[in-house]
């Protein structure tokens, strides 16, 4: 069937501890993309910049931080080329250590949609002790907290059709790292954490464009399913045995970029070609339960971002320039309202993220974002580095009263 698918002084080890103000992987502890943290609303080259550090190389990969450390991935394309993973002191952006993988394989070419999001689109994740990193062609890498590596796995050297790069984000289950490997493999895989032995893999043609991190949802029956949104359809794997247990149709066809968005037993997506549809399904069931458990199907939709759900609306700024707050109810359209302040082409690819009482949204190349949840779109502030011309196409990340941005040129660190 087509669906078938040893470093131990005690500065280290406390830094080691996952903690309540790690940002430990995409969008955030359990990829809600939210913060009770309070910082700047505003900032500039000038103001509440506490520091700037250049990178090796580009990348649209957020930054995740973990106990004092900020660790980032770039592509760096000057001299011999090579995907690189670099970690920083978060306070003062002091290097810590860095680390290189060369690039001993052949690379899609830098062409199409490739020059949007670059090599480096794969956020890592870590679960306090280890970083896991997706290097896409490159394999995926387990890297102790003081830059030592573990261990290295290949999951495939394909290229979709289109050829538009590597995307997805890891996740943690339990004893594995969750992989959606379907650019490279056509497969979505675990890996055991402590040996990157792999525990299961379920291949399926049907995975080819999708691009959005799988996440974690618990059914009514108890079980933790794997929850994916694939070119015109949602699936639900076991997570510890990557059997399929459930599948509805959806409206997304074509590549399929936002990660599903879960609430409760409640799950919600986005996506698809020119951004063709969203959808809600209840968690659970068996086989084919588009009859039983789709509770709604709208055209309101993102291309790339995924939206931020807070009390029972979605916001985001699609990839055209377009605000939007939909219900979580049914779908609709709360407010659609086109940004006139935004430069020309694909101005966003950031998923939005609700720190204290406002939305950030960063955008490519006119600033971040900053506005209140509610029935109309209000902003009040839009903080730009006039000095970085670069494209900034990660979501942030926050710790300690601090904001971190990434751009293809720098990492920042704002706060008071």
């Amino acid at each position: 069937m087509h669906r078938s698918i040893t470093f131990v002084c005690l500065t280290f080890l406390a830094a080691s501890i996952a903690s309540a103000a790690d940002w430990p992987e995409f969008l955030g502890p359990g990829g809600k993309a939210r913060s009770s943290e309070t910082v700047p609303t505003t900032w500039s080259d000038s103001e509440n910049l506490v520091w700037k550090v250049d990178l090796p190389g580009s990348g649209s990969s957020s930054p995740i931080i973990v106990g004092d450390r900020i660790i980032v991935t770039s592509y760096v394309s000057q001299g011999e080329p090579n995907r690189r993973v670099d970690c920083f002191h978060k306070d003062t952006g002091e290097s810590m250590w860095s680390l290189d993988f060369p690039i001993d394989y052949r690379e899609d070419s830098y062409q199409g949609y490739i020059t949007e999001h670059g090599y480096a689109s794969n956020t890592p994740v870590s679960d306090g002790r280890d970083v896991f990193v997706f290097l896409g062609k490159g394999g995926v890498h387990s890297i102790s907290l003081d830059g030592k590596k573990n261990w290295s796995v290949d999951v495939g050297k394909s290229s979709s059709n289109r050829r538009w790069g590597s995307a997805a984000s890891l996740i943690l289950y339990e004893n594995s790292v969750i992989v959606n490997a379907a650019e490279e493999g056509k497969a979505i895989l675990a890996l055991d954490k402590a040996t990157g032995k792999q525990l299961w893999r379920q291949d399926a043609d049907m995975l080819e464009l999708t691009y959005g991190t799988p996440r974690l949802v618990q059914s009514a029956e108890g079980d933790s399913e794997l929850v994916i949104s694939v070119p015109t359809e949602i699936w639900a794997m076991n997570a510890k045995t990557g059997k399929l247990k459930w599948y509805a149709e959806s409206p997304m066809t074509g590549n399929v970029c936002p990660s599903v968005i879960v609430d409760g037993d409640q799950i919600y997506s986005f996506g698809g070609y020119r951004a063709s549809g969203s959808i809600a399904i209840k968690a659970g069931g068996k086989g084919d339960v588009s009859d039983s458990h789709v509770q709604w199907t709208n055209r309101s939709s993102s291309y790339v971002a995924t939206p931020l759900l807070l009390d029972g609306y979605f916001y985001w700024i699609d990839d055209r320039g377009l605000a939007y707050c939909t219900s979580a109810a049914d779908g609709e359209v709360v407010y659609k309202e086109r940004l006139g302040n935004l430069e020309s082409g694909r101005p966003v690819y950031a998923s939005p993220v609700l720190i204290g009482e406002y939305i950030y949204v960063v955008t490519r190349r006119s600033g971040t974002l900053v506005y209140p949840p509610g029935d109309k779109f209000e902003p009040i502030a839009q903080n730009k580095f006039a000095d970085d011309r670069s494209d900034f196409n990660a979501s942030p990340a926050v710790s300690d009263g601090k904001l971190y941005l990434r751009s293809n040129q720098a990492l920042y660190c704002i706060g008071q």
